[in-house]
């Protein structure tokens, strides 16, 4: 039987890259058909939301926020729509490990704000994307 360690902002066992690499596992597990149409958008990772992100998602505490897509979503570009610094999902790891206890529970989590955050890109809003449970 394997015991996984415990996660939280007081125990920094998890490190920056191994962070970034739950986050690439996340991306590589969605079918192929979605990574394909996701055009323009950089996945990034920050350890804490800033203010201006906080505001921006229209939350009060940083702990409150595992993810946001900033940017324009493919159901809003127009024939117009080019030469544009590409839109940005962010996962924020202080929030995340925060949140999760274990491995698992991180891993599930960064997955499930992912999917989130790249329903944003596909123009979903918040209502539609809770309705899918994520």
């Amino acid at each position: 039987m394997t015991v996984e360690p415990l996660l939280s902002s007081r125990n920094a066992n998890m490190t920056r890259e191994k962070f970034e690499a739950l986050v690439t596992e996340a991306l590589a597990s969605l079918p192929s058909d979605i990574l394909e149409r996701m055009d323009n958008v950089a996945v990034t990772v920050a350890c804490w939301p800033s203010r201006t992100q906080l505001a921006r998602a229209g939350v009060k505490s940083p702990h409150a926020l595992f993810g946001l897509y900033e940017g324009v979503p493919l159901t809003k570009r127009g024939a117009g729509y080019g030469m544009v610094p590409p839109d940005r999902i962010t996962l924020f790891q202080g929030p995340l490990e925060a949140a999760c206890h274990t491995l698992a529970i991180i891993r599930e989590q960064v997955r499930r704000t992912v999917i989130h955050e790249i329903g944003h890109h596909f123009g979903m809003d918040e209502d539609h994307i809770r309705e899918l449970g994520y």
